[in-house]
């Protein structure tokens, strides 16, 4: 059973001055409203380039939280929101739309049971495994906030809610469809993630890269087809893409140097269709991650020509490589972390703000920086039960991660959590008596 909200608020460690953002008293008034959102949210997901039910309901929740102007189908289905509150900086809020080709596996009574035809045309389960029903409806928290406390603070606020973050490919298409030209452009841009080995009630940072780039790499082997009990009558591609496989992880193992973090994973393997068929060719489906553009670029080097040498080597035909979709790392600005960093402590207690290590995981919110030229900053927000941390560190299950199948945010706590740094992090940034500026 959740502890009531203001037993949970209450319980805090530390001192806790009278925060900048959103106190008890007003998130306990909203909360059960929130988790109505979020629930249904999570009962309703949608694939990346799909998020059309989604987007409309987002952009619904700003209008009805007073937000002055709210325009869907940017870059997509992103949707964007503006208050206006006076003079001061612009800040930019972010939160992300898309679900995952996942099936649902929790067991809990607002499951997803969501089924649909994915790009493939293949018959999938949807579920937001990646917490960006969270995401969302913290989002909505926050400007349900800002537009009530319009007099607690003065500037612009951009709410950005972005498509097709789990294929990194809505915060550019929202960006060239003008986002900055047609919206106010942001001097700040803040976004939180759900983390699911932290505790619920703790939100956790780093300053500097705290997510990698990733780019996604398709390679077609090709071969010479024929009867499996005539091997030297074709060139198989099977063997040929094991081969390589193994082969690619010298590419970190031995190019890269060690002080530059890198991955190389093969995530799919694909070829043939009978026991005694030996296939024209076989397809391998890559991510590589790094914090260095130059790292990536030497990955992508050495994959083609590994693959392009064994190919040669196997007297194959010449395989075919393509790079999809890829992002830049998210950099934390290390001054608007240590601007930021004291309000969340305010906000939630010392205790409960952590400093952590960077992930090889990847995101597109670093898009939003436009290369470092506008500060930004994410940080994480714990949705795991602290019990479930505790038994987990002592050898009990192994807490389930992102993506997985088995991934249930404690939501209460944890959008509770979220709204209030949030609303912390946005009103350190922006002056205080919006009344007085306008």
């Amino acid at each position: 059973m959740i502890a009531p909200l203001v037993v949970l608020l209450a319980s805090l460690p530390g001192p806790i001055a009278p925060p900048s953002g959103a106190d008890a008293a007003w998130i306990e008034a909203e909360i059960d409203g929130l988790i109505d959102l979020y629930q249904h949210l999570h009962q309703h997901p949608e694939l990346s380039n799909f998020e059309q039910q989604t987007a409309t309901r987002i952009a619904r929740e700003l209008q009805e939280a007073g937000v002055d102007e709210v325009t869907s189908g940017v870059g997509g289905h992103g949707v964007v929101g503006v208050i206006r509150n006076g003079e001061g900086p612009t800040v930019l809020v972010r939160t992300d739309l898309d679900a995952l080709p996942v099936v649902e596996e929790t067991g809990l009574p607002y499951a997803s049971t969501v089924t649909t035809t994915d790009d493939a045309g293949e018959t999938v389960g949807v579920m937001h495994a990646c917490g960006h029903d969270v995401h969302m409806t913290c989002f909505v928290g926050t400007a349900r906030w800002l537009s009530d406390h319009r007099d607690a603070w003065s500037g612009t606020v951009l709410l950005v809610a972005q498509p097709a973050e789990e294929r990194v490919s809505g915060a550019r298409a929202m960006l060239d469809d003008g986002l900055y030209d047609r919206f106010p452009r942001p001097d700040f841009a803040l976004a939180l993630h759900v983390a699911s080995d932290l505790p619920s009630g703790r939100v956790a940072y780093c300053a500097g890269p705290a997510l990698a780039s990733v780019s996604s790499v398709d390679i077609t082997v090709k071969g010479k087809g024929g009867h499996g009990a005539f091997p030297h009558r074709t060139v198989d591609p099977i063997v040929l893409a094991a081969s390589l496989v193994m082969e690619l992880q010298t590419i970190v193992s031995r190019e890269v140097a060690p002080t530059d973090p890198a991955v190389v994973t093969v995530g799919s393997f694909q070829g043939g269709s009978k026991h005694n068929i030996i296939p024209p060719e076989a397809t391998l489906k890559l991510t590589l991650r790094s914090y260095k553009s130059e790292v990536m670029d030497q990955l992508l080097d050495g994959i083609q020509r590994r693959t392009l040498g064994l190919a040669h080597a196997h007297n194959a035909p010449e395989p075919t490589i393509t790079v999809g979709d890829s992002t830049p790392p998210t950099v934390n600005d290390p001054d608007l972390v240590a601007r930021v960093v004291p309000a969340l402590e305010t906000a939630l207690g010392p205790d409960r703000v952590v400093p952590t290590d960077p992930v090889m995981g990847a995101e597109d919110f670093g898009l939003f920086s436009l290369d470092g030229a506008i500060p930004g900053f994410m940080f994480w927000l714990g949705t795991a039960s602290a019990d479930r941390v505790a038994a987990a560190q002592n050898g009990g299950d192994p807490l389930p991660s992102l993506h997985s199948p088995l991934f249930a945010p404690e939501a209460h706590p944890a959008v509770a959590t979220g709204v209030r740094s949030m609303t912390a992090a946005v009103a350190e940034l922006l002056p205080r008596g919006g009344a007085e500026n306008r």
